[in-house]
């Protein structure tokens, strides 16, 4: 089953740091959103590989709940 990573907060993308066909240990940063001024790391919950990633660093100010990346 896909493991699907969703932003918690709103914010600006500022850095996409995997791309489909990476392999991701449990804890990896997968992106980085700026909120309000402050880097937050959104991390893999589990080992896998990274089947999609639905967010570019030009995305500009995303949404909370946004399907960011999914991993099987």
């Amino acid at each position: 089953m896909a493991q699907k990573i969703h932003t918690d907060v709103s914010g600006t993308v500022w850095k996409v740091l995997v791309k489909p066909g990476d392999t991701v240990k449990a804890g990896d940063v997968l992106f980085i959103l700026e909120v309000m001024k402050t880097e937050v790391p959104f991390e893999a919950e589990a080992d896998g590989e990274v089947i999609a990633v639905h967010i570019t660093e030009d995305s500009g100010m995303i949404e909370e709940e946004t399907l960011a990346i999914e991993i099987s």
